[in-house]
């Protein structure tokens, strides 16, 4: 009886009864690894016998969904999936040369769009995540965490020129804090709104002359409405007009 042990990033797992087939210099190992009488793995070999590939059929449809590269023999550097079983990978995996996780590209619609990236550093959730909501080749928002996961700041492309025009800042349990919005595309902030408790609009500022400093104020009242309007009317820095409502 010939046993083989899958190296790679996840624990090892025994393999019985393979049969093999030559593919050029290579060698490939076909496995029934549940015994039901179907070849449900494939291990790809390079010439001198060091993992190249190995390629699964999990559901058992005849269809391969799942595919890890190595390198060196015993390194996953991808991972290529299908998640719904249709036949084309919609996600895919990048690791570095010790095994850790780097991205993940989805296809979130299964529209054959990958539009969806997940970058990893030291911890096992995403630092940061970008979308190409409108399927137009580029990112539209950017998603940033702490390293325990939490959502702390969004970014978001209206104007679809490739860069944001719209900043949220999120505070303790992921709650909206505040937003800042370009709205002349001068790539700088000219609009601030200041939030309180379920995203309830407590002020916000306008740098309304596009000179870098604050010129209106507005404050709103717990119920929504508005308090007050502050206004610098010569851009030097002081309130000189207050309107109460």
């Amino acid at each position: 009886m010939n046993v083989y042990i899958l190296l790679g990033t996840r624990a090892p797992v025994i393999f019985l009864f393979f049969f093999l087939c030559s593919t050029g210099s290579a060698e490939v190992h076909q496995l029934d690894t549940n015994f039901d009488g179907k070849m449900d793995q494939w291990q790809t070999l390079t010439a001198d016998g060091k993992i190249e590939k190995i390629e699964y059929d999990k559901t058992g449809n005849g269809k391969i969904d799942q595919r890890d590269i190595y390198a060196g023999g015993d390194t996953i550097v991808k991972a290529e999936m299908d998640r719904n079983q249709d036949g084309k990978m919609d996600q895919i995996q990048h690791y570095d040369k010790s095994g850790k996780l780097l991205r993940v590209q989805k296809d979130s619609k299964f529209s054959g769009n990958f539009d969806v990236t997940e970058f990893y550093g030291s911890g096992a959730t995403p630092a940061k995540i970008e979308i190409d909501e409108n399927h137009n080749g580029a990112t539209d928002i950017w998603q940033y965490f702490d390293d325990k996961g939490a959502l702390i700041r969004v970014e978001r492309d209206r104007s679809n020129n490739g860069l944001p025009d719209v900043w949220e800042y999120y505070g303790p349990n992921e709650s909206f804090d505040s937003a800042a919005f370009d709205t002349n595309g001068d790539k700088k902030p000219d609009q601030w709104q200041y939030f309180e408790g379920n995203k309830i609009l407590k002020g916000v500022e306008y740098d309304t002359n596009r000179d870098g400093e604050v010129d209106r104020w507005e404050y709103y009242k717990s119920n929504g409405n508005l308090d007050r309007i502050e206004i610098d009317r010569n851009f030097d820095g002081k309130v000189d007009l207050i309107t109460k409502q």
